[in-house]
């Protein structure tokens, strides 16, 4: 991945499908996650990295006149999903995008102390939260990089899914990808953030001149990189049982199309079955890149 230039902050709202609107009462969904990350056929190193993570309210009984379990588990279930890939010089960008995810998971279990229900009862104020996540982690990146001028300049991707409930949170920035797979459908739930796709968005070139231009991975937006403040897109979707969520870094997505994508989702049942998948193919088209992705499939309970 090169390093980024500029910042630009795409309306979403212009150029993403819209996703309809679920039964928010509707009981919550289990969710089955699985993921792989792959060096690649070209690269030296893996300089991607992800996450999943659940988030739970738990009872340890530790005495009681009564009989009853000493762990109790609450119903309600949180489920975090991240993907970072990293860039930069002597493998700054492994540790970019590993910095970036241990600040994730930091946050994350600040979170579970704040939100004990983990109801998304202010869906406002659950995003400006991994808003500011974003920016702690992307501040983070240049103070390290400060006290390590190997480092400078390092930068990573970073997208992620909160699932609580039904509610599908998704916050992002670069060009790593998160889609919902919905009946068929390989729909996206982000933009990429590079030359060549705000020229598409522009209309100076054609959607499909993209995934061939010379300046599709020069990145206009991450966390790190040349230029402190990352600018971080933010999503709300509606899940139902049935949906499938695919989270991964641009190493699958430059090998394989959406629709040849959309086949091995339909095909694979299980996670973990569809993320092997999905790397083998990327690997035999090339696997210019390293390739990450998640697979989550969600199922009434």
């Amino acid at each position: 991945m090169n390093a980024t230039l500029n910042r630009v902050t795409p309306n979403m709202a212009d150029t993403l499908p819209e996703i309809p609107a679920a039964n928010s009462a509707a009981a919550a969904l289990g969710v089955r996650s699985y993921g792989l990350t792959d060096q690649g056929r070209m690269r030296e190193s893996n300089e991607d990295h992800f996450l999943i993570a659940e988030m739970a309210r738990i009872l340890w009984v530790r005495q009681s006149s009564l009989p009853q379990p000493g762990t109790q588990h609450g119903r309600n279930r949180a489920h975090v999903l991240v993907v970072a890939d990293g860039m930069g010089g002597h493998q700054a960008g492994e540790v970019a995008s590993a910095l970036t995810v241990e600040t994730i998971e930091a946050f994350v279990l600040n979170l579970l102390k704040r939100f004990s229900n983990l109801q998304a009862t202010d869906e406002q104020a659950v995003l400006k939260d991994f808003q500011d996540a974003l920016r702690q982690a992307d501040a983070r990146l240049f103070e390290e990089a400060a006290h390590h001028p190997e480092w400078a300049h390092m930068g990573t991707t970073l997208t992620m899914a909160f699932v609580s409930g039904r509610a599908l949170f998704v916050i992002h920035a670069g060009d790593s990808r998160c889609y919902l797979f919905r009946a068929g459908q390989l729909l996206p739930l982000t933009l990429d953030h590079t030359i060549a796709a705000e020229m598409a968005r522009r209309g100076i070139i054609k959607p499909e001149e993209v995934r061939s231009h010379q300046w599709r991975h020069v990145v206009t937006n991450a966390l790190g990189g040349n230029e402190a403040g990352v600018q971080v897109d933010v999503r709300k979707a509606d899940l139902q049982p049935g949906d499938v969520l695919l989270l991964c870094s641009d190493g699958l997505t430059d090998m394989l199309p959406d629709d040849r994508i959309a086949s091995v989702l339909a095909e694979e049942s299980e996670p973990q079955s569809a993320c092997r998948r999905l790397v083998d193919e990327a690997n035999a088209e090339g696997g210019r890149d390293n390739i990450t992705c998640i697979v989550s499939r969600l199922q009434a309970v």
